[in-house]
C-alpha cells in the first residue's frame, strides 16, 4: 500500500454519519453486516458509532492518519464506496482530525 491511500487515513471513517438504504443490509439481500448497524427509519440504517458526538464506525480499527482497517471493506455501504479520496469531504474529515491535505501528501 501507498503511505496516501485510505489505509493511512481514516478521517472519513470518524467524521461523518454514514446513512444507507436497509436493502444493503445483509439480512436484506445486500453485503453490510447488520450486527453493525442501527435502524433509523423503515427504509434507513447508520453504521453504529457514526451518530456519536465523536463519529467513529464501530467496523474501524487503528489510529486516524496512522494505520487504520476497515473490518467490512469489502461489505461497506454505498457512501462509504461513494466518497474519493481528495474529495471535498476527505479534506472536510482531514481537517476535522487536523491531518494535511490530501493533495499534500501524494
Amino acid at each position: 500500500m501507498k503511505p496516501n491511500d485510505c489505509t493511512h487515513c481514516g478521517a472519513c471513517c470518524a467524521a461523518f454519519r454514514v446513512d444507507f438504504a436497509v436493502q444493503e443490509l445483509d439480512e436484506q439481500g445486500g453485503s453490510v453486516p447488520s450486527g453493525l448497524t442501527v435502524p433509523v427509519t423503515d427504509y434507513t440504517s447508520r453504521m453504529r458509532g457514526t451518530d456519536h458526538a465523536a463519529p467513529r464506525c464501530a467496523a474501524l480499527s487503528g489510529k486516524i492518519g496512522e494505520r487504520i482497517g476497515c473490518g467490512i471493506y469489502e461489505w461497506r455501504p454505498n457512501p462509504c464506496r461513494e466518497l474519493e479520496p481528495g474529495s471535498d469531504a476527505c479534506e472536510l474529515a482531514r481537517r476535522r482530525h487536523g491531518l494535511g491535505r490530501w493533495a499534500d501528501i501524494l
